[in-house]
């Protein structure tokens, strides 16, 4: 992030309470932007209200899925950046809830795309999070941007749909839409405690064995919260070039982890390898390898992640240490792996 370029500039983001969305926020607010977020629940136990960021940003109420609401963020606020990250992103919720996936997913993106078209005397830049999950599966690893989105599955799915949609609106319209694809986000503030990072974290804490929906042998690309900030920071600095605009770029960190050694990473750090995994082996609906290669994002961007997994993994440990410990983590813990934190409509994660 170069110093003192968000300071005054007006920015929108969707999903701001998700775990990317607080922690990018936050860093816009610290930087000097005036941020606007679009909230449609709210979740008190997001690092955005925690921070104490909340209290600084315009909050518009509402829901990606009304057009108009989102319009008049962009048009009322005189946004000039809009960081589109806010979707349903949990895999399970959309294989059980379609419908709603897809309206938020889809319909979310293109309310975001033409309100941008609507008001292009004001929108200078648009970053849109996609996903890795967008390619869908590939005989070929890792995914470079050439490779075709081609999700099959409902979350996948709609990633590829949003994804393309962004690209349209540039050919089109020549909106100056960026796409960012990342891998598997995860650091602290992540309330999804499906995921198996948080998931595992917390089990620890409680003494308890943690638990591997898969077989455990799943391939992805761990991208730690702090590194994917600075990626979308500096890809939203670097949208001031045209030829940028209307591409896609991967960010992550290039070194693919199964499931079953994320999990022993943190038990290495957390000390507890006498926890051992119960593995359950009931996933369904996801893409058993994939990870991506970054090459672009370093050539052209000269982006790289900056934490590795070790480091990512440490400092997520500390997070869930002074959250789970906390009077804040009551309600938490009271609901359970039932707890979906969502934001402007929904979280933005990528599971």
């Amino acid at each position: 992030m170069t110093p003192g370029y968000w300071k005054d500039r007006r920015v929108l983001v969707t999903g701001a309470t998700g775990l990317l969305g607080s922690w990018l926020t936050r860093a816009l607010v610290q930087a000097g932007a005036g941020v606007t977020i679009l909230q449609r629940d709210t979740v008190p136990q997001s690092e955005l209200a925690r921070s104490g960021t909340l209290a600084r940003v315009n909050v518009v109420h509402g829901e990606l899925e009304d057009y108009f609401t989102v319009l008049r963020a962009v048009n009322e606020y005189e946004v000039e950046t809009v960081f589109h990250l806010g979707a349903q992103t949990i895999v399970g919720t959309a294989s059980r809830s379609v419908l709603s996936t897809f309206e938020s997913n889809i319909k979310g993106t293109w309310n975001v795309l033409e309100a941008c078209r609507a008001c292009s005397k004001l929108v200078r830049r648009v970053v849109v999070a996609s996903s890795d999950k967008a390619y869908g599966s590939h005989p070929k690893l890792p995914y470079t941007e050439e490779a075709p989105l081609q999700g099959r599955f409902p979350y996948d799915a709609s990633k590829s749909c949003a994804d393309l949609l962004a690209l349209s609106y540039y050919e089109t319209y020549r909106l100056p839409v960026g796409i960012t694809r990342c891998g598997n986000l995860y650091g602290g503030g992540d309330l999804n405690f499906s995921r198996i990072v948080p998931g595992t974290i917390r089990s620890v804490l409680a003494g308890q064995r943690p638990i591997i929906r898969s077989d455990g042998k799943f391939v992805r690309d761990y991208f730690y919260v702090e590194d994917a900030v600075e990626a979308y920071l500096d890809f939203a600095e670097q949208l001031e070039r045209r030829e940028l605009h209307g591409q896609a770029f991967n960010f992550g960190t290039e070194t693919p982890a199964t499931v079953l050694e994320i999990v022993e990473s943190i038990l290495k750090t957390m000390d507890a390898k006498e926890l051992k995994p119960e593995i359950r082996n009931e996933a369904s609906h996801e893409i058993r390898e994939q990870y991506l290669d970054c090459t672009k994002a370093r050539t052209m961007l000269g982006w790289r992640a900056r934490y590795p997994l070790s480091v990512g993994i440490e400092r997520a440990v500390e997070w869930y240490r002074g959250f789970l410990s906390g009077a804040d983590a009551l309600s938490t813990a009271a609901a359970g792996s039932a707890t979906r934190p969502h934001a402007g409509p929904r979280t933005r994660a990528d599971s």
